[in-house]
């Protein structure tokens, strides 16, 4: 190819009349004469390429004028530099070079030296900002690739990018984006789209037990908290209230259990007011302090209600200063925080609440665009028999229409059917709306969002790569969790006994709650290994799953397993717990992880006695050899003849042997109690004195503790 583009541009001079031509006569004289022939053999075959990309910046080469041709090919300092190089062929660290006719070659058989060619590496925390009609240069600039490896990666998705300026979807850019193993963010314009005004998310937190689900009831006139178990909320809700002034607010309601921590997260991630309620009579708890930093931290305003005023032992400027001290500005102490006093069972001040909650909206200026693809946010999931997966999302802008192809976390679906709070089928969805939608293939994760696409293909496509993704970030932090700790000490290291369980439970979140509330209880001699979860009632699936791993089976608010299933797992030896109230499921579970922990060995002192005499008894050589008896009181606790006895004397230790003979009233004994005389002999000691304590020494095996605080959170102390 190289000769055929010469011929083109009519340059007929080789190599050999290059050497011959006139220019070189000039130099055939000096002392360079012979290696300056030899370099421009070496030097003409590694230019071949250069000189043909620059053959038409050369002036002159075309012409006949040779000597230009001629410095074209030899005056580069590098070719000097490579010549003795053979094409292709890099000089190794250590190579001994071959020596001919008195110069230094390498050798024949010289190794290939492969190219350093840096491989793209994943970065999985980093994370990027992606919007609609980006281009692919802009793409490359954001996660720091090169345009081509993005081209390569959207050809091998199945998506055709002709120019490097052409307009990508949000959907194509986060595929390509994902597949260079980064995270993305999605940015939505409200450019040429309607932008209103929307009803506020409020989200009810606060300690257990002080009054939140009845604080909702008396605003909605429902009575839910008279049907939850145990009287306290375990999931997280979401409905619609309409208030006497003709307003809409939607209101999140978060349990309050320390189990439940999460869910507070999520609720405070999507609202846009939080309402702080705080019991009169039982003031600032830690759940309370939680709800505050999860306030915070969403930058989310707060409105204090102050709830149970209305009862003898009620005390609000006491909660109004235990709140100031935790960094809370009140209004009346000239901050910005609006606090209500009201009372839940006997509808005092909801009117105030709802005037406070209004104004703050109003001061807010909520708005959301109408238009457009919906952006929502999964507050639930659960598994309903008949009708699948079913997920309650609450739309934060765009509108949801029924039909749309979605992807939810990493699963994927066609939404089927849209029902509102008060399970009514309905046909879109508007912002600050809650929903139950269905439709989708399987079961997503609490918090994930909601993502409209175009089409199934672009759905599975999108489904396919974040569940690559999330079964890569899984198997990373497995393997960052079970990396061997080395340790320099030699100390042995405590026996941990692994108890394999798995979790059912009636929703999504539940079932993270329960996760995270039975890891809380490892400690250093029992590890919970939480083997598998799922949404829905026990299946045969779950029972040869645990027998398989020797598990038990843990069911949070789930149906009892039928006659069948039950006697299965009684012949398999399986423990199944069923609660439906957090407190006694940590307690049972606390309380297996006791049974099962080995414990750790521990010497205490079972008994004293003090020294009152001492005996000799001669020995002979039928008798053996002399023995010195200790005449003893037991002063406390018990001595016992096969345990290790310690001598004090003056508080000091003086010796530890093992008791050779024990007796009372000349006869053998094994025990002597509290109050009552004996004689002992401890092995290899001799010197007693009157007035010397005896120790009775005895291994035990102290089990675990399971603690439980005031605020409900549990954890095994060792």
């Amino acid at each position: 190819m190289a000769w055929r583009e010469l011929g083109k541009k009519k340059i007929y001079m080789n190599f050999t009349r290059a050497l011959t031509a006139s220019a070189f006569r000039h130099v055939t004289g000096s002392s360079f004469a012979s290696p300056f022939a030899a370099q421009s053999v070496y030097a003409s075959v590694k230019c071949v390429t250069d000189f043909i990309n620059q053959s038409q910046g050369v002036a002159g080469f075309g012409s006949e004028t040779k000597e230009c041709g001629i410095r074209c090919f030899h005056a580069s300092s590098p070719v000097w530099a490579r010549s003795d190089e053979p094409l292709g062929v890099k000089t190794p660290k250590g190579v001994q070079y071959v020596k001919r006719a008195g110069r230094n070659y390498l050798p024949v058989k010289a190794p290939y030296a492969r190219p350093n060619v840096s491989a793209n590496k994943s970065n999985p925390d980093k994370t990027i900002e992606i919007f609609e009609g980006m281009t692919l240069v802009e793409l490359a600039k954001r996660t720091g690739k090169s345009v081509s490896s993005l081209q390569d990666i959207l050809t091998n998705v199945g998506e055709k990018v002709e120019s490097e300026f052409e307009l990508l979807s949000m959907d194509v850019a986060e595929l390509a984006a994902m597949e260079a193993g980064i995270n993305v963010k999605r940015l939505h314009s409200v450019e040429g789209t309607e932008v209103l005004p929307r009803p506020a998310v409020v989200t009810v937190m606060g300690h257990v037990d002080h009054g939140k689900t009845s604080l909702l009831d008396a605003l909605r006139q429902t009575s839910v908290a008279a049907r939850e178990a145990g009287g306290i909320t375990q999931h997280l809700g979401a409905f619609v209230v309409v208030m006497p002034s003709g307003a809409s607010i939607t209101f999140l309601d978060t349990p309050g259990h320390a189990a439940f921590s999460a869910m507070r997260a999520r609720g405070a991630a999507v609202t846009d007011i939080v309402v702080l309620v705080v019991a009169a009579d039982d003031g600032v708890m830690p759940q309370t302090l939680e709800a505050m930093s999860h306030a915070k931290a969403a930058n989310v305003p707060i409105v204090v209600a102050i709830n149970k005023c209305d009862k003898p032992g009620a005390n609000p400027e006491k909660v109004k200063l235990q709140l100031a001290s935790e960094g809370l500005l009140l209004e009346e102490m000239g901050g910005d925080v609006q606090v209500v006093e009201v009372s839940a069972t006997e509808k005092i001040g909801l009117d105030n609440l709802e005037e406070a909650l209004l104004l703050q909206a109003d001061m807010m200026d909520l708005k959301a665009r109408i238009d457009g693809p919906a952006q929502a946010y999964v507050v639930e999931a659960r598994l309903d028999k008949g009708r699948g997966p079913l997920v309650t999302t609450i739309v934060k802008a765009g509108t949801l229409v029924c039909g749309q192809h979605v992807v939810v976390g990493s699963q994927w679906g066609r939404i089927r059917a849209i029902k509102d709070t008060a399970g009514k089928l309905t046909q879109r969805a508007t912002p600050a709306m809650p929903v139950e939608i269905e439709g989708l293939r399987g079961l997503p994760m609490a918090g994930d969002d909601v993502i409209v696409v175009q089409s199934e293909e672009r759905a599975r496509m999108l489904s396919s790569g974040r569940q690559k993704k999330y079964e890569e970030n899984r198997l990373r932090n497995k393997m960052i969790q079970d990396k061997p700790t080395t340790s320099d000490d030699s100390m042995d290291v405590p026996v941990r006994v692994e108890m394999p369980v798995i979790v059912k439970a009636d929703v999504q979140g539940t079932v993270q709650a329960v996760t995270d509330a039975l890891k809380t209880l490892n400690s250093a001699q029992v590890l919970v290994n939480v083997v598998h979860v799922g949404v829905g009632p026990l299946s045969q699936s779950d029972v040869d799953l645990a027998q398989a791993c020797g598990a038990c089976i843990v069911g949070f608010n789930v149906k009892s397993p039928p006659t069948a299933l039950s006697q299965a797992a009684t012949r398999a030896s399986i423990k199944i717990i069923l609660h439906r109230v957090i407190y006694h499921l940590l307690e049972d579970i606390g309380n297996l992880i006791i049974e099962k922990a080995p414990g750790t060995s521990e010497t205490q002192v079972a008994g004293q006695a003090e020294v009152l005499n001492i005996f000799e008894i001669k020995g002979s050589k039928s008798k053996g050899p002399d023995v010195k008896i200790a005449g003893c009181r037991v002063i406390d606790g018990f001595v016992t003849r096969s345990a290790t006895m310690r001598l004090l004397r003056s508080g000091e230790v003086v010796f530890e042997g093992n008791c050779t003979s024990l007796k009372r009233e000349k006869q053998d004994v094994d025990t002597v109690k509290k109050g009552s005389e004996c004689g002992l002999v401890i092995s290899n000691w001799y010197d007693f004195k009157v007035g010397d304590v005896i120790q009775c020494l005895e291994q035990v095996v102290r089990k675990p503790k399971f603690i439980k605080s005031e605020s409900g959170a549990v954890r095994i102390e060792c």
